[in-house]
């Protein structure tokens, strides 16, 4: 019996322990469950904090980033709004002392003509009166010889001059090629011009002389620009005066100008600028590009003003002898086809020496592929007209019209295939144009960067043999 009573109780007791045991564990499990809970939620309410710093630092430096752009934006305006004012202010200086230079020429010609009308005067009132001396003193004089003229008859002269090359050039039968090397383009395309500016450069004929057709005088302005030789050369092949020459180079480049400009050179259009994006990406691997640009000298006399700002030095320096230029600065497609130019800023160039990484080292050979097909192009535009060669005798303030003429010109021989001749390329030497500070702005430096660095680790930059 007490044996039993004992065994019931250690197992009574044992049940007992058994359930505290249970009861702890339950507490255990729930305590762990509990800390499980509170650190989830503590790491969830971490992570939700962070993001909201995350979004907050982004839309701080996406603020910033379009203040700086903002920034960036107002100072570039404000940069070309000066800089047009201040060329406006430069050329109308320009133009009013031109206008000062010519009056006072005027002057001095209308002075030497009444100076030489006046001489004239005199010596034929001496010449009269000596006559009526010599008559007067003849008693002897026959009654029916005549008395001597009472003054020099006045008489129209009109130098004769030889058409005869240019009518060669004229004739149908005239070689394709020979005048393809006279005038930089076929008979078609010349033909063409002529059509284009035909209303706007015609004259009708008057009482005194025929007006000069057409062809004569667009061949006047073309020949001229292709050759570059002197007014009077041009006078004596076309059999016409050297001022009539001058006038009409002027007239028909202002007539390219206004009339041909407008179709053949100007900004493309958003179909073709993603098609021009697409071919500079697929031969440099850079995105985004829609033209090649550069820059180029033209060789001008010294300017009566602002002598200093046409010094351009690093060609003093190669030809050994003083020389001033303007800059005609261009844009072309992949094609070499000028989308835009700016022509006529002084030709004084600064130096600028520069320290690169490779990275950046890769980056300006891909920007130099770039750059060299406008490079080329200017090469075959000046190459085609020889006037952009060599020092000219257009008046500075009439060259921007000269050159805007010979860069449409060049945009019509490039369309329409126009080959230019071995004989004819020109090399350009040592024309880059350096700025005196190559960015401003942080965020292009970044950009710049960027795509460099993809270039390099892409091997897209021409130097994979650095890995």
């Amino acid at each position: 019996m007490n044996e039993n009573k004992q065994q019931q109780q250690q197992q009574q007791q044992q049940r007992k322990r058994r359930r505290r045991d249970d009861t702890g564990d339950s507490v255990r499990i729930a305590d762990a469950e509990e800390d499980e809970k509170k650190v989830k939620t503590k790491g969830l309410s971490e992570i939700i904090t962070s993001l909201i710093l995350l979004e907050d630092h982004e839309k701080n430096d996406l603020e910033e980033t379009e203040k700086a752009n903002q920034d960036e934006k107002l100072q570039l305006e404000d940069n070309h709004t000066r800089r047009t004012r201040a060329m406006m202010d430069y050329y109308s200086k320009l133009q009013d002392f031109h206008k000062d230079a010519e009056r006072v020429e005027g002057t001095r010609k209308r002075k030497a003509k009444a100076n030489a009308f006046a001489a004239t005067a005199m010596a034929i009132g001496a010449a009269a009166a000596n006559g009526e001396d010599s008559v007067s003193g003849d008693k002897n004089a026959a009654v029916n010889d005549k008395p001597p003229a009472a003054g020099p008859q006045r008489r129209l002269w009109v130098k004769n001059r030889s058409k005869d090359w240019w009518d060669q050039c004229n004739s149908p039968n005239f070689p394709e090629e020979e005048f393809k090397k006279a005038f930089r383009m076929g008979k078609d395309t010349f033909d063409m011009i002529c059509n284009e500016l035909s209303s706007v450069v015609a004259k009708e004929n008057t009482m005194l002389r025929d007006a000069v057709p057409v062809r004569q005088r667009v061949a006047v302005c073309i020949w001229r620009l292709a050759t570059g030789e002197p007014l009077r050369l041009v006078s004596k092949k076309f059999g016409l005066g050297i001022s009539t020459c001058h006038k009409l180079v002027l007239e028909v480049c202002s007539a390219i100008r206004n009339v041909l400009m407008p179709k053949y050179l100007r900004w493309p259009e958003e179909e073709s600028v993603r098609r021009i994006k697409e071919e500079f990406e697929s031969m440099s691997g850079i995105p985004n590009v829609v033209g090649s640009m550069y820059t180029t000298h033209i060789p001008i006399i010294a300017p009566k003003i602002s002598v200093a700002a046409y010094f351009n030095r690093r060609h003093t320096e190669r030809n050994q002898k003083t020389s001033y230029s303007i800059t005609v600065q261009g844009v072309v497609d992949p094609r070499g086809v000028f989308t835009d130019v700016c022509i006529g800023y002084p030709g004084s160039m600064p130096d600028d020496q520069q320290h690169l990484t490779w990275t950046q080292h890769a980056f300006n050979e891909k920007i130099g592929e770039i750059q060299g097909i406008a490079k080329e192009s200017f090469a075959r535009l000046k190459g085609r007209w020889a006037c952009l060669q060599k020092r000219t005798e257009v008046k500075l303030q009439d060259l921007p019209v000269v050159l805007g003429a010979c860069c449409v010109l060049h945009n019509i021989c490039e369309l329409r295939n126009e080959d230019l001749d071995a004989s004819m390329k020109f090399e350009l030497i040592d024309d880059e144009m350096v700025p005196e500070i190559g960015l401003r702005s942080a965020n292009a430096m970044k950009a710049r960067d960027a795509i460099a660095h993809n270039l390099l680790h892409h091997n897209h930059a021409g130097t994979s043999f650095l890995s």
